[in-house]
């Protein structure tokens, strides 16, 4: 079991998190905007989105027309607009940038920052891809094996995958206070990461 479901579980988990995407894009904006008790709720949302987008993947959707992905992309790519732009109007009002950070930054609720989480994980492509051609054949593998053994794949992958999306957090979450001219960069950065890959999505979806 360890090296037919554990490790790759495990090396899935780890090129989730250290492969720049929109969810990482997104999670290290939160960080340095909105601070790391917030970032921490987008690391929540994958709990939320992926048990439905998981049984959509390996039971129904592959069975379904691409226009319906292609749909999904084209929604993904918008919100990923969206995001954009409110960071931006963040990096433009600096207040982030001030020392009392907590005090004159413009606030995001909790319940936001994981709504806009959760809305993401639906309507990017990503998630059901990985769980349709990846992911999604071995789970099946380890059910008829046993639910045991689905179960320690599963813990392996986003045991994992929790632990790279924290580490992001705390990371960022420090060198946030380190330096603040590296912090604009930093965001600014973000920012056109989430540009790029809403214009990839849109693209891809039309072409």
């Amino acid at each position: 079991m360890l090296q037919q479901f554990i490790i790759p579980a495990i090396s899935f988990g780890l090129s989730a998190t250290t492969l720049p995407g929109p969810s990482i894009a997104y999670l290290v904006n939160t960080t340095l905007t909105q601070g790391w008790r917030k970032a921490l709720l987008v690391v929540l949302a994958p709990f939320i989105t992926d048990p439905p987008i998981i049984l959509l993947m390996v039971f129904i959707l592959q069975q379904m027309p691409d226009s319906v992905l292609k749909l999904i992309q084209i929604g993904g790519g918008l919100l990923l607009y969206f995001i954009a732009w409110g960071a931006w109007q963040q990096y433009q009002s600096d207040a982030i940038f001030s020392d009392a950070k907590s005090k004159t930054a413009i606030p995001h609720s909790g319940r936001r920052v994981l709504a806009t989480g959760v809305m993401m994980n639906f309507l990017s492509p990503g998630p059901y891809l990985f769980w349709g051609t990846i992911n999604g054949p071995l789970l099946v593998s380890a059910l008829k094996l046993s639910v045991g053994h689905a179960i320690a794949f599963l813990l392996a992958f986003y045991g994992t995958f929790l632990l790279g999306l924290s580490s992001w957090v705390l990371l960022f979450h420090f060198v946030g206070q380190i330096n603040k001219r590296y912090l604009k960069m930093i965001i600014l950065a973000t920012i056109g990461l989430l540009l790029w890959f809403g214009t990839s999505l849109i693209f891809s979806a039309i072409g």
